[in-house]
């Protein structure tokens, strides 16, 4: 029997802090009207000293399985997909298993720049079908404010912090994820990139003082890179699901750039009326940008069960995609939950388990030490 991964729970996550174009004007050689004008960016969100990318994905992932009335000892799996995770290890998504308290989901991080959530989405319902999973968090999450360097003026007016996040479950019932492509072309991964910090170019003073911990961008072969596969991909995913762009009633694209976005939609013969847009809010929040939109979307009532709705993104690597999602929202009859109650208890349960190990630890010195 056919399964079928359904999206049935969505939330999202975003700074209190608001960075305007104003502001930009006070750091950078740059003006309010030159940023829209170039990008359609009026503000973005910026993580506050505390926040970081797996607080702010574990706020998102809350606010979702609580819409799918879901409790996360449900998860079975939860793929963090970022460009600005807490550490090259452990994976982001570890630590958010554990303040979920998702006590028996497997996690992992995925790194496909911008087009991640996409592919982590795929790779979350393709679990699911084969009936390894029933149960996933499919997250976007960055704190990109961290890694951008706030005096290039052609970087730092483009990005933001947030996070969103999907839950996706197994039914037999049709619907859901029904088509995904993914793609990349490696000959591109040096005009997208954040040079130094891996094995290629360790941390060193050098590192530091030649700024190459900063996020890298060259504009203009991204931007053509960008407005070709846009509208390369939302067409090949809607053909290869045997369907035909009259049949698409939104397209939720990556918000990275309002004229990239009004390019694929020349190129798809589509009005801008049929493109979810928040952009001039958030500017370009990486991963999270297709699940914030998503989820500003269904909170305004456009998207309705039955809908076909694509999601398209592209990004460093270079990678691009495009997942083809029947909306379906919440199981019926699903249950009221509270995740906050379970991060309480994780809270408790992590440390307990930490405390345990110092335990066994010292208990073990002990040992060798009186052998």
């Amino acid at each position: 029997m056919t399964r079928y991964a359904h999206v049935t729970g969505w939330g999202s996550a975003l700074p209190e802090h608001v960075m305007t174009n104003k502001d930009l004007e006070q750091m950078v050689d740059t003006s309010d009207e030159w940023i829209v004008s170039r990008t359609g960016i009026r503000e973005r969100r910026i993580a506050s000293p505390d926040q970081t990318t797996a607080s702010l994905a574990a706020d998102a992932a809350s606010r979702a399985l609580k819409t799918a009335g879901v409790h996360p000892t449900e998860v079975d799996l939860i793929i963090v997909a970022t460009s600005s995770p807490e550490h090259i290890f452990p994976a982001t998504a570890c630590i958010v298993q554990d303040m979920l308290g998702a006590t028996k989901a497997g996690a992992f991080d995925l790194s496909a720049a911008c087009t991640g959530f996409i592919f982590a989405l795929n790779m979350a319902a393709q679990a699911i079908r084969t009936g390894s999973i029933d149960t996933a968090l499919v997250i976007g999450a960055e704190t990109l404010s961290r890694i951008v360097n706030w005096q290039d003026r052609n970087t730092c007016i483009l990005f933001g912090d947030g996070a969103g996040a999907f839950v996706l479950q197994g039914s037999n019932e049709p619907g859901g994820v029904l088509e995904a492509v993914m793609h990349a072309d490696g000959s591109g991964a040096d005009v997208l990139m954040l040079p130094a910090g891996g094995s290629k170019i360790p941390t060193s003073p050098d590192t530091v003082a030649h700024g190459l911990h900063y996020l890298y961008m060259e504009g203009r072969p991204v931007f053509r890179f960008a407005t070709r596969v846009m509208a390369e991909a939302a067409r090949e995913v809607v053909e290869k699901a045997g369907l035909s762009l009259e049949d698409i009633q939104w397209i939720i694209p990556h918000q990275a750039n309002i004229r990239i976005l009004e390019v694929a939609a020349r190129h798809l013969k589509l009005p801008m009326e049929r493109f979810v847009v928040n952009l001039d809010r958030y500017g370009n929040t990486s991963t999270a940008s297709i699940p914030i939109a998503t989820t500003e979307a269904a909170a305004q009532g456009k998207l309705h069960p039955g809908d076909k709705v694509v999601l398209v993104g592209f990004g460093g690597g270079l990678t691009y995609g495009a997942a083809l999602v029947e909306w379906t929202g919440p199981f019926p009859g699903h249950p009221e939950v509270n995740p906050e109650r379970y991060r309480l208890w994780a809270r408790v349960r992590s440390a307990g388990l930490r405390l345990r190990r110092k335990v066994l630890a010292a208990a073990g010195r002990e040992q060798r030490l009186g052998g």
